[in-house]
């Protein structure tokens, strides 16, 4: 009867191990090679206990089972560890967002300062302009604007990369969204005498998404066209739809990429253009807040003929309360 115990339980050890092996087998070679091995020596102890019922048959057994406690033991050890290292780099991550807040606010504190007064001095309340001095203001007011933006985006992908970011999912009139958005685009756009065309359906059925975040990806996505199209040229804005997803694309004819610069596209710091003054982060993040949402984005360009930015939405997306992502908020 004990050696009947000692078998079933060497036999139970082996077999609950083997199973799990088996599930971690996915994960590397290393793994597979332990269900091998551990199979191959409870497999052999087995047939020789029930041929000969042999000492040779139990050592078997009971190495198996061994084996299989110390690959729990090293499995368990192995995953703690990961948790522990996942919760260190999560804590560096927020610290550093919790840096770069603070750097971004003490910026754009000033900054919208400064540009508020050089929109004063264009208004020309204080009193007339020269036009030398009305392009100096002009510059001013414009990298003011173009510093403020720079600040926000280090902001939310600092907080994107620290999973400090919660997407609100919630019914969204993405043509309405759209229209908004262009609608404020219009002065920007009128500096370089550019218009923006907008082509969606006449009914368009709302999609579960969080409104900021949409608002915000379309936005880089609008700043960025307006950048690369030509003076008095046109930015185009469709939106359509299929069974599965919603499609927003927005064009611009500027020179287009070569295959180089695309490749370059959604990494931060590198726009992908040669003549360009963005920094990339704007790309970057509209990447991430799209797939946070569990679409995709794409990239069709012709060197010479313009560049199209197209993402899709899911129509609907299970979890219609909150998704938890890796961004900033």
């Amino acid at each position: 009867m004990p050696a009947l115990s000692w078998i079933l339980l060497a036999t139970i050890g082996a077999w609950f191990v083997w199973v799990w092996v088996v599930w971690r087998a996915r994960l590397g070679r290393r793994a597979g090679w332990s269900l091998l091995a551990l199979g191959a020596t409870w497999c052999a102890g087995a047939i020789l206990i029930a041929l000969t019922f042999s000492v040779a048959g139990w050592f078997l057994q009971v190495l198996a089972f061994i084996a299989s406690v110390i690959v729990l033991v090293r499995g368990f050890s192995r995953r703690i560890s990961q948790q522990a290292e996942i919760t260190r780099l999560r804590r560096i991550a927020e610290n550093r967002a919790d840096r770069i807040s603070v750097l971004s606010h003490e910026v754009r504190t000033p900054l919208a300062m400064i540009k508020g007064a050089a929109e004063l001095l264009l208004e020309g309340k204080p009193g007339p302009l020269t036009p030398q001095q009305h392009v100096f203001l002009e510059t001013i007011s414009q990298n003011c604007e173009r510093t403020i933006t720079l600040a926000e985006d280090l902001l939310t992908q600092a907080r994107i990369e620290a999973g400090l970011f919660k997407v609100n999912l919630q019914a969204t009139d993405l043509k309405l969204l759209t229209r908004q958005l262009a609608q404020g685009m219009k002065p920007l756009l009128a500096q370089k005498s550019q218009t923006i065309h907008l082509d969606y359906p006449q009914v368009l059925q709302h999609i579960q998404a969080d409104p900021r975040l949409i608002q915000q990806a379309l936005t880089n996505l609008l700043n960025n066209a307006a950048r690369y199209t030509s003076p008095g040229g046109r930015i185009y804005v469709s939106i359509s739809e299929n069974d599965q997803a919603v499609i927003l694309a927005v064009t611009d004819d500027g020179a287009g990429m070569t295959t180089e610069e695309r490749q370059k596209l959604f990494q931060r710091f590198s726009s992908g253009r040669p003549l360009g003054d963005g920094t990339g982060l704007g790309l970057v993040i509209v990447k991430q807040i799209v797939e946070l949402h569990g679409g995709r984005i794409l990239v069709d360009t012709t060197l010479g003929q313009g560049t199209t930015f197209l993402f899709t939405l899911p129509r609907l997306i299970e979890n219609d309360t909150t998704l938890e992502g890796q961004a900033n908020g």
